[in-house]
């Protein structure tokens, strides 16, 4: 089996596995900085960190709970010392159409059908599906306190995300985007979609922004606002910034508000994977024995040849850092953050399971639903997430050239 390095010898742009690199990559586990950073990743404090995300209920874009959760990851941002900056845009959607039905009543939950591919070329998913969509029913939440959280609605207008910046020291002018969307919905507390994801990037940029860490390129750790109406926040990342890239300012200042990207990396939905409805459309409370981290890129991306290379260091990573669950590699990413960039940059999703295949099928029962709150999830469904963010760091700081200070 061909080694990372030997992957993205022949990556072309994605050649950006320094010399340093690689040395770092073969040297002994003793001398490996990266095993060093990834031990540093702990269970409590992930836990601890989508705890804090639940505080502020599903954190719905357009609403002063998701204004106030923004707040409260730029000041955790900025307890780590990682410089933090914010992205604004507009967002006025078109008036909902008249509910349909009778007597007036609510639309139904929207069905996601649509992400089972069936047909030539599509899904080879077999099996018990179940219906999944969005809750938009407040009694569905039992808990009167959540309930009430909730219950503000969304309202058209000016939206913020927040991002921080880990300064590259040698070549500050290339940057790698590690990306999660904080905002939910369904009348929970987006504990998994996206808590698990959000509090992922939260905590590499904890471990990245150390005062003993120093990396050779750049990375941004980026929160993006509006994934659950259609990608939005990322979408108005890209048209912002995407022109930017590389351009010094001021000239010969060394500073680079836009890095030229080099990959993305999104993360959503991170800690369920208990397999497949039953024939009665129940799921099993514990995790599957096959449960893994999925790495997907888009096989109709302009870059899908790097992303490939790509999603395979990453799983290359996951097999010497991860230390609970495997990875496993998809070529069908869809309807996530990554999407905006995938013809720009190469670029990844991990995720709980195969978007396309199994959320969509109805793996996930909490999936915009109430349950999706912090008490559902068990720990090994929260171990699941830490090893997406072992994953994720150890193929990171390997490709930033991350090294400890003496």
């Amino acid at each position: 089996m061909r080694t990372g390095t030997q992957l993205f010898a022949i990556g072309g742009v994605l050649a950006a596995l320094t010399t340093g690199g690689a040395a770092q990559q073969a040297a002994p586990a003793a001398d490996d900085p990266v095993k060093t950073l990834v031990g540093r990743l702990d269970l409590d404090r992930y836990k601890a960190t989508i705890k804090g995300l639940t505080q502020f209920g599903d954190r719905r874009q357009g609403t002063e709970r998701n204004r106030a959760a923004v707040d409260w990851i730029e000041a955790q941002l900025k307890s780590y010392g990682c410089p933090t900056e914010r992205l604004r845009y507009e967002y006025n959607p078109p008036p909902p159409a008249p509910a349909q039905g009778r007597g007036g009543g609510p639309p139904a939950p929207v069905i996601a059908s649509g992400e089972i591919r069936t047909g030539v070329g599509g899904s080879r998913y077999r099996g018990i599906t179940r219906p999944t969509g969005v809750n938009i029913d407040p009694a569905a939440q039992p808990d009167p306190v959540l309930r009430a959280l909730n219950s503000p609605p969304t309202v058209p207008g000016s939206r913020e995300q927040v991002y921080c910046t880990k300064i590259g020291s040698t070549r500050a002018d290339e940057m790698y985007i590690i990306g999660a969307h904080m905002d939910g919905h369904g009348w929970g507390e987006a504990a998994n979609d996206n808590g698990s994801g959000t509090a992922l990037v939260m905590e590499l940029a904890r471990i990245l922004s150390s005062s003993d860490v120093q990396t050779e390129r750049s990375i941004r750790f980026a929160l993006w606002n509006n994934e659950e109406t259609g990608l939005d926040g990322a979408r108005a990342y890209v048209e912002q910034r995407a022109g930017l890239q590389g351009r010094e300012n001021p000239i010969r200042s060394g500073r680079y508000p836009e890095p030229r990207w080099i990959a993305m990396i999104q993360h959503d939905m991170m800690m369920w994977d208990h397999g497949m409805p039953r024939a009665d459309g129940t799921l099993s409370p514990e995790q599957r024995p096959e449960a893994d981290v999925n790495i997907e890129f888009q096989s109709t991306a302009k870059r899908a040849d790097e992303a490939m290379k790509l999603a395979f260091f990453f799983r290359d990573a996951n097999e010497k850092y991860a230390t609970d669950y495997p990875a496993a590699v998809g070529s069908h990413m869809t309807n996530t953050d990554s999407t905006p960039f995938m013809d720009f940059v190469p670029s990844i999703s991990l995720r709980e399971n195969e978007r396309g295949m199994h959320t969509g099928a109805g793996w996930n029962p909490h999936w915009h639903q109430p349950t999706d709150v912090y008490t559902t999830f068990s720990d090994k469904d929260f171990r699941l997430g830490l090893n997406a963010a072992q994953t994720t760091l150890g193929a990171i700081a390997q490709l930033a050239g991350a090294t400890l200070k003496k």
